[in-house]
C-alpha cells in the first residue's frame, strides 16, 4: 500500500473542498481499501465522509423512494418501505457479499465499486481500466465471467453490483453535489460502457459527492423481484441476474421494467423486453419469446458462450416468478 494522508469530513462543505483538491471520498471503504491494498488504487489523500447527514430513506411525494448515498446496505434491505415499495432491491442486496460486508458497505459506494476483473485487480496483467492504452488480456484469457453485452475492443469486464441492476431496471436517478452545485443524472448514464475509454466508469466530476439515489414512483399495484445465478448459493458474483417489475391490471401488463447483471459491462437494461411483454397477458409463452429479446446485440467470447442461454434462462424464469401466467 502506498502513502497517503487522512481526513475526516464533519461537514458537507468540508468535503467538497477535500474533494476538489483531489481527495478521494470513502465511507465504508469495502472496495477501495482492498484496491489500495493491491496498489490498484493509489490516492493521495482520503476523506472519510461517513459523518455526513445522508443517512436517511424516505418516501417521495408521489410515491418513489428517495436513499441517501451513506445507508448501509444491509439498512437499505431491511427498510419497511424499501421491502413494500420495491422489493427487488431488498432482494438484490441480500443476495449481495457477506452481512458483515453489507453492514459496512454504502449505496454510494456500492454503484461507484470497481470491476472484479482478475486482469484489472493483478498489476502485472494488461488491463485498459487500470492502464489505458496496456491492452485487455481478458479478451484471449480467462473470461468465463466476462461480458458479452455493452463490450468494446478494449474492456470486457463485468459490472459487479447487484442492485444496480434494480437500479437500472427501475430507471434511478443519481444525485450530485459538487463545487457546481447540485445535479441530477439518470442511472443509465450515470455507469459508462467501456468504449475505447473504460478507465472512465462514472459520469462523475472531481469533487463531487453522491448524496442520494432516487427511485421514481411507479403505478400501482406493482410486483417486483431479483433472480441471481451463481456458482454457489453465498458470497459470489453473478453468472447472470435479472431485475423485474411488472404492473398488471386487469390482468394486461401495462407497465414492465427489466436489466440484467453479470452479463454486462454496465447494469444491462432490457428495453426490447420491456416493449414485448406491455399489452400482453401474462403466460409462459409471452415469458420465453420476450426472453429471446435479452441477448440481442451479444458478443461473447471463448470461455462465456454459455452466458448466452443462461441469459435467456434467468429472464424469462424472473419474469414468470413476478407475473405468474394468469
Amino acid at each position: 500500500m502506498h502513502p497517503f494522508s487522512f481526513t475526516k469530513a464533519a461537514t458537507t462543505r468540508e468535503a467538497l473542498n477535500s474533494g476538489r483538491r483531489g481527495g478521494r471520498y470513502i465511507a465504508g471503504g469495502t472496495t477501495l481499501v482492498d484496491l489500495m491494498r493491491e496498489t490498484v488504487e493509489r490516492p493521495e489523500t482520503l476523506v472519510d465522509i461517513s459523518d455526513l447527514p445522508l443517512r436517511e430513506v424516505r418516501v417521495t411525494e408521489r410515491g418513489g423512494l428517495r436513499i441517501g448515498a451513506l445507508v448501509s446496505m444491509s439498512e437499505t434491505a431491511a427498510h419497511p418501505k424499501v421491502r413494500s415499495l420495491f422489493p427487488v432491491i431488498s432482494e438484490a442486496l441480500e443476495l449481495s457479499a457477506s452481512a458483515q460486508l453489507r453492514n459496512m458497505a454504502t449505496i454510494g459506494g456500492n454503484i461507484m465499486q470497481r470491476t472484479r476483473c482478475t486482469y484489472f485487480r493483478d498489476v502485472t496483467a494488461d488491463c485498459n481500466k487500470r492502464e489505458p492504452g496496456s491492452g485487455c488480456a481478458a479478451r484471449e484469457g480467462f473470461n468465463r465471467m466476462h461480458a458479452i453485452l455493452g463490450t468494446s475492443d478494449a474492456c470486457v469486464a463485468t459490472h459487479p453490483s447487484d442492485v444496480a441492476v434494480a437500479f437500472a431496471a427501475l430507471e434511478a436517478t443519481v444525485q450530485l453535489l459538487g463545487p457546481d452545485g447540485e445535479r441530477r443524472v439518470p442511472f443509465a448514464d450515470f455507469l459508462l460502457k467501456p468504449g475505447s475509454t473504460p478507465n472512465r466508469e462514472q459520469a462523475i466530476r472531481q469533487g463531487e459527492l453522491i448524496t442520494a439515489v432516487d427511485i421514481p414512483a411507479l403505478p400501482r399495484p406493482l410486483e417486483s423481484g431479483y433472480l441471481k445465478v451463481r456458482d454457489r448459493q453465498s458470497y459470489e458474483f453473478a453468472l447472470t441476474s435479472a431485475a423485474v417489475a411488472l404492473h398488471i391490471r386487469g390482468g394486461v401488463i401495462r407497465e414492465a421494467k427489466v436489466a440484467a447483471g453479470g452479463v454486462g459491462t454496465v447494469p444491462w437494461k432490457l428495453p426490447a423486453v420491456e416493449q414485448h411483454v406491455i399489452g400482453e397477458r401474462p403466460s409462459d409463452a409471452l415469458w420465453k419469446a420476450a426472453a429471446e429479446k435479452a441477448v440481442q446485440g451479444a458478443r461473447p467470447l471463448s470461455g462465456n458462450r454459455f452466458k448466452v442461454d443462461l441469459l435467456k434462462r434467468t429472464v424469462e424464469r424472473q419474469l414468470r416468478i413476478v407475473g405468474g401466467t394468469r
